[in-house]
């Protein structure tokens, strides 16, 4: 059994103001590359507000964006008891420390619960493993990107130019709203619920990752391309940098179903992680 570190909400307070306050190293060198290819002087100009935000976020210790998102937290490992409150509880401490905008409502009264917590609050999946460690992995996700968020269950004989058109046009239909250039999230198969949660688990993936099934990787790759000649750019103002990249993860699904699920990441492509050791220590990443 995993000892509990006696101030385990800390740690879930520190995961949060990394996610937050500094961009994962593969995002900044996948902003640096968009920079470097392109072409259009207005988005070339965004490109730079966007990482000059991010270098003053880092330096000053404070949130890159003033929608701080709703986070969802992926426990990995061995399950640490009662870790649902020592997270609730990080958080809480998080939104007042950091501090965090007060982001969650009611969805039918909108009385917000002034500490990002409530009925659902905070969304937590749980992987169980036989690892003699606990991963904590958060994504913070705004009303920007998130409200972007769609599902289709494709004719099968719509095949994969179906599943192409309907990632394309998700992407471009969202417009600037999710703030691009984005990190696009593809889940293909499984049912409707999982179809979607594998959109954003894709989001976990570095931005360098490789995907290790051909065609899947074959697919990335050629949305890629498309989306950024598509004009859209940073911002949704015109350019060639529209996404960073596309990650792709797939289920099997029923012979008479194809799900498919877009979730996108704004720019900033918040995500941290905490791995708890047997002995308690810590060890933080992104």
């Amino acid at each position: 059994m995993i000892r509990v570190p006696e101030r385990i909400e800390d740690a879930v307070v520190n995961l949060l103001r990394l996610a937050n306050t500094r961009l994962p190293k593969d995002v900044g060198w996948a902003l640096e590359a968009a920079a470097a290819w392109e072409t259009g002087e207005a988005a070339y100009l965004q490109l730079g507000g966007i990482m000059d935000n991010a270098k003053k976020a880092e330096l000053k210790g404070r949130p890159m964006c003033q929608d701080t998102g709703v986070p969802a937290f992926y426990v990995t490992g061995k399950i640490i008891p009662s870790i649902e409150e020592h997270i609730k509880n990080g958080l809480r401490k998080a939104t007042e420390t950091i501090p965090l905008r007060p982001n969650t409502v009611h969805p039918l009264t909108r009385r917000n619960s002034g500490d990002n917590t409530g009925e659902g609050m905070p969304i937590i999946h749980y992987r169980p493993t036989d690892a003699e460690y606990t991963d904590i992995t958060v994504i913070p996700k705004g009303a920007g990107s998130e409200n972007m968020a769609r599902l289709a269950m494709l004719n099968p004989a719509d095949g994969v130019e179906g599943v192409k058109r309907f990632i394309v046009s998700a992407v471009l239909e969202a417009g600037g709203r999710p703030c691009p250039p984005t990190v696009v999230g593809v889940g293909i198969g499984g049912t409707a619920d999982t179809c979607m949660n594998m959109a954003k688990e894709a989001l976990l993936r570095p931005t360098d990752h490789v995907n290790g099934n051909k065609d899947e990787r074959e697919l990335e790759e050629e949305l890629f391309t498309t989306l950024n000649s598509s004009g859209l750019g940073p911002m949704g103002l015109g350019g060639d940098s529209t996404v960073l990249r596309v990650h792709i993860k797939t289920a099997y699904c029923h012979t008479a179903s194809l799900p498919v699920s877009v979730n996108m990441n704004c720019w900033a492509a918040r995500r941290a992680t905490v791995r708890i050791m047997k002995d308690g220590t810590t060890e933080y990443g992104q």
